[in-house]
């Protein structure tokens, strides 16, 4: 790898062991991946690990070296969910026990750790950071150091930024340092096309199951999508970035999509049309039967496959504020139909901390509240991976969640009628 002399004057410790080190991580990671040089980070980082567990001692090792040395992010960073909220998620007295005292025993330390090296606030804790609430959103051509994976094909896809879907620490190395390795998706020949999916469906497909079935086809290759404009439109507005959000959070989960691009919406799409597709791409024709045998595939985990739920998470990736007036107009109606004043599941949305604050100023909140349903900031799959939690029946309308966790799927049509005890 090419290094400039800044760069290789760090690397040789010129501004001190630590930073030192750092920076031989970035490079030897890049050299794995033939990466021909670094360049700069310009605009605000995203990190993975946001959960205090207990065996992450190397982490909390690492993080006090770095603020010994005095080193702190150019950029504030946000940073995923937290992994508890005892005030919105109730747990028992041995689910609090587990929790706070065995799995996730360093949460308050660890996030001093992240106030000292760079976090933005006490809000910075969400997986969609890119919304104009939370404020960390990249523009067109930016460089970034993120390793959240739903953030990551967001940032890549719906605003044209760039960046690899990093491991957990190096997102935070590449944060401090200011530089990443140019290789993969910082590239131009990396997000070019590999594979043409051809949407021939009926109506709008289910962004969860049609973000499932490409991830699933295509793996970590860059799709271009053509046949989903007919039912989104050629404009990003507030619904159709809240449907790419959850429909790439499920190829970056039921596969390890970094980039997609939509024909006539997506902005790399919209600049060079079809000739970012690599001369021999494969084709994935997805109709409804396809899209209804990726939905009948997915398997049910519960040691009682015909328990009834004991909670339901709506919100992975976390609720934009047009999801979360619209879902509470969802229950509402189902609600009327099933003549109940409150749903009748335990049920949990999730928003970013500023989404939530600025949703709880409106009639819609009170409405959420009125109906038995609470809002949270946590991240559901941390709260739902673990044995504890993982042997309860869940019930979720995010892909993401069924395939890290034992929680069942539902479209967000039946998961609705569930919850508000609604016959089907």
């Amino acid at each position: 790898m090419k290094l400039t002399q800044e760069e290789q004057d760090i690397l040789n410790g010129k501004e001190g062991e630590t930073k030192a080190k750092i920076m031989q991580t970035v490079v030897e990671f890049g050299e794995l991946f033939g990466a021909s040089e670094l360049v700069p980070v310009t605009n605000c980082g995203h990190l993975v690990t946001s959960f205090g567990i207990g065996l992450l001692k190397p982490v909390y090792r690492i993080m006090d070296e770095i603020i010994n040395a005095g080193l702190k992010t150019p950029y504030p960073f946000t940073v995923d969910p937290r992994p508890i909220d005892y005030e919105n998620v109730k747990c028992n007295v041995l689910d609090k026990l587990i929790f706070s005292k065995i799995m996730y025993s360093k949460q308050k330390h660890y996030e001093e750790q992240l106030s000292k090296i760079g976090l933005k606030n006490k809000n910075a804790f969400t997986c969609t950071c890119y919304l104009n609430e939370v404020g960390n959103t990249p523009k067109f051509g930016d460089v970034l150091s993120w390793a959240e994976s739903s953030a990551v094909v967001f940032a890549n896809s719906v605003l044209g930024a760039r960046c690899n879907r990093n491991s957990g620490m190096l997102d935070i190395f590449g944060a401090l340092i200011g530089k990443v390795p140019k290789f993969g998706l910082l590239t131009d020949e990396g997000r070019k096309a590999n594979w043409v999916i051809e949407v021939k469906t009926s109506h709008l497909p289910e962004a969860q199951i049609l973000g499932s079935a490409i991830g699933m086809k295509v793996m970590e290759d860059v799709p271009y999508v053509v046949g989903l404009d007919k039912f989104l439109g050629e404009e990003l507005t507030d619904d159709v970035v809240s449907y790419l959000k959850d429909f790439g959070a499920a190829t970056a989960s039921n596969g390890a999509v970094g980039l997609y691009h939509i024909e006539n919406l997506t902005p790399e799409a919209k600049k060079f049309g079809k000739k970012i597709i690599n001369k021999n791409y494969k084709t994935y024709v997805i109709d409804d039967a396809e899209l209804e045998r990726v939905y009948k595939s997915y398997p049910v985990m519960w040691k009682d496959k015909n328990a009834k739920p004991t909670l339901c998470f709506i919100g992975c990736p976390h609720l934009s504020l047009s999801q979360l007036h619209a879902w509470t107009n969802k229950i509402e109606e189902n609600l009327k139909t099933s003549g109940k004043k409150k749903v009748c599941v335990r049920t949990v949305m999730t928003s970013a901390p500023d989404v939530k604050e600025k949703f709880m100023a409106s009639d819609d909140y009170k409405k959420l509240k009125k109906f038995g349903v609470n809002l949270s900031s946590i991240c559901p799959l941390m709260y739902t991976n673990n044995p504890i939690a993982g042997s309860k029946p869940i019930i979720t309308n995010s892909n993401k969640l069924r395939t890290y966790s034992k929680a069942r799927y539902y479209k967000d049509d039946d998961i609705v009628k569930i919850i508000c005890g609604v016959e089907r």
